[in-house]
């Protein structure tokens, strides 16, 4: 696992000799090679790349090699056995290698004193023919000049599991998004559930709870007989082209017990029966097939480091006490769990790290060539991480950026912005103290220290709401002297009143993220939204505090938004689709109420037509 800020890294490899020896009459038509991506010395990291060069599936496959001083201290992809000689054979999710495809699986070891080794591979489906190149470049470049060719090793087409579609995303040289060299115009909304949903404490069934399922209007008391491709349907019709798909570490695991099951029955899951999933990987790889089945492109999104403990982590090994542990009126607080390692009995530990992570991002990476499809546009590769310095965030993400290029390098990297400061007080530069920048919305520090990741890979996504999910001080009437130093539930408190003004608003858009789009920068705001009648739809909570303000100053701050966004030509995705967030609803109306109708929840009533609105106004079709 390489940690180290701008060390060099894989994404550029270092083609050295590759073997591949036939194994008589069970050799499969495939090829192996081995490739040393980085060498410092005393380590190094490297891949074996399989092949299919025949016309038929390759089912299951296992390989071997030996070294004569260096040794494994870490691998991925795959699994190992053995000690020199090493065996490594498939995973379930890359066990199939279609004719014309690549799987990829790497490892890091120590030299022992010696140098990189290029041992010889071997395996029943070693039986194609290789070929061996060279390269003296071992660094990653920054800048927009890296082409598809220089970001990747000098054998690309072996060393990444190449999607069968053929779909590769690219950023030109004005930051536009482009599939197959043709631009892409990006109009795309969110659509959670995967990522984890939150059971109260006292639910007669699975208390407690982090079931992960997609949203999709029909739960079981209901039947309503919408399904995912009714929405499908619906929603490309009006324009929809990517959807941004979040998950958890756990959706990734078919085993995992919140995934799988009807509540009835002792599992978790709610939707009506004959639309229940087999469990939450098969549910998102469904997902995504369908997708690309209906012409959707996809953005996965690691959303937190545990389906329990939600999109408040901040940070890949968040621990409680977390941020809305004081949250009136909400029964999900999660002080419960934890993914970093505590000192305390009564906490539940999903332990989380960086290595784990750099394993799911490499996991994902390699679902466009095991489903067999182009539409993976992007991973985003960290929800909202605003428990980070910029110096920690963005050695994370270049790592990051290394971990998927080793597998897939025709898809893009997502990386959103931090916060104006950490969990423990430590203040992050973000501009004038005028603005404050929500979770994610925080990329001042790139201007000084930008994110060594090629340019034509990169997307950056900052994420920014208006009062609907938090009051800022910068929303608030400057006349009013007692709310001067305000913001949040303390602004309610003291009746404080909004005033939303674009004047303020865009000047700390620009140097939290707009100067960027300006340098060229592929850009979408990885979530925007809420609820245009706020605080009327909003949770009791802010309906009980704000009920003084007279509604439509979301619907302000989201025009005022969209403005900017045409202006500066940044796309994004709405949050959300689906109408179950609390905080903003979605494009879809809910049946549900907290106080009329509390038995309407989960049920969709049709389109919010008025957000669909604003949309049509930031795609120029109105």
């Amino acid at each position: 696992m390489i940690t180290t800020k701008k060390r060099c890294g894989p994404a550029v490899m270092l083609g050295l000799a590759i073997a591949a020896i036939s194994q008589g009459a069970t050799a499969q038509s495939a090829s192996c090679s081995y490739t040393v991506s980085n060498d410092w010395g005393s380590g190094f990291t490297g891949a074996i790349n399989i092949t299919n060069n025949g016309n038929t599936p390759i089912n299951g496959w296992e390989v071997n090699w030996q070294y004569d001083n260096n040794a494994l201290t870490n691998t991925w992809n795959a699994n190992m056995s053995g000690s020199n000689p090493y065996t490594a054979s498939n995973l379930s999710w890359n066990s199939t290698i279609q004719p014309g495809q690549t799987v990829t699986f790497g490892f890091q070891g120590n030299t022992n004193g010696s140098s990189a080794e290029t041992p010889v591979v071997t395996g029943d489906v070693c039986g194609g023919v290789s070929s061996s190149s060279s390269s003296s470049s071992s660094s990653v470049s920054s800048s927009s000049s890296s082409s598809s060719s220089s970001s990747s090793s000098s054998s690309s087409s072996s060393s990444s599991s190449e999607p069968t579609g053929d779909g590769t995303f690219r950023v030109d040289e004005t930051g536009n998004i482009t599939k197959n060299g043709n631009v892409f115009p990006v109009k795309c909304s969110a659509w959670f559930g995967l990522e984890g949903q939150h059971e109260p404490p006292d639910a007669a069934d699975n208390p407690d709870g982090a079931p992960m399922e997609l949203y999709i209007g029909n739960m079981w008391w209901v039947d309503s007989g919408r399904d995912i491709q009714q929405t499908m349907d619906e929603i490309t019709a009006q324009g929809i082209n990517t959807v941004r798909l979040p998950i958890a570490p756990q959706t990734l695991d078919p085993t995992d017990p919140q995934g799988i099951g009807d509540i009835r029955e002792g599992g978790v899951l709610k939707n009506a029966g004959p639309l229940q999933q087999e469990n939450a990987r098969q549910a998102m790889e469904d997902f995504i097939v369908q997708a690309d089945q209906n012409g959707i492109e996809v953005i996965i999104d690691i959303h937190s480091c545990s389906n329990y403990v939600g999109w408040r982590a901040g940070r890949l090994d968040a621990t409680p006490p977390y941020v809305d542990r004081d949250r009136e009126h909400y029964d999900y607080t999660r002080e419960g769990y934890s993914c970093g390692v505590v000192d305390d009995d009564g906490v539940v530990v999903h332990e989380y790290n960086e290595q784990l992570w750099l394993e799911d991002l490499r996991d994902i990476a390699g679902l466009s060539a095991k489903l067999g499809v182009d539409n993976i546009m992007a991973i985003d590769i960290f929800n909202e991480p605003w428990d980070y310095t910029w110096e920690e965030w963005s050695t994370l993400a270049e790592n990051a950026y290394e971990a998927i290029n080793e597998v897939n390098q025709d898809v893009l990297v997502m990386v959103e912005g931090i916060s104006n400061q950490t969990k423990d007080g430590t203040e992050v530069p973000h501009g004038s103290e005028e603005t404050n920048p929500n979770w994610g919305e925080n990329l001042y520090p790139f201007q000084n220290d930008p994110l060594n990741i090629p340019k034509e890979r990169l997307i950056l996504s900052p994420h920014t709401y208006g009062p609907s999910v938090f009051v800022q001080n910068h929303f608030l009437d400057t006349s009013d002297a007692e709310c001067a130093d305000l913001d949040g539930d303390a602004a309610g408190d003291a009746g404080c009143n909004i005033m939303i003004d674009a004047a303020r608003l865009e000047p700390g858009w620009q140097e939290h993220f707009g100067y960027l789009r300006d340098q060229g920068y592929a850009m979408i705001i990885g979530e925007f939204g809420g609820h245009l009648d706020w605080p009327q739809g909003a949770p009791l909570r802010d309906q009980e505090r704000w009920g003084h303000i007279e509604p439509g100053v979301d619907a302000n701050w989201q025009g005022a938004l969209v403005d900017y966004m045409v202006e500066k030509n940044i796309h994004g995705c709405y949050w959300s689709t689906n109408p179950e967030s609390g905080d903003t609803g979605g494009l879809y109306n809910h049946a549900y109420d907290p106080v009329s109708n509390p038995a309407g929840w989960g049920t969709w009533n049709g389109f919010e037509q008025r957000k669909w609105n604003l949309l049509f106004e930031l795609w120029g079709e109105n």
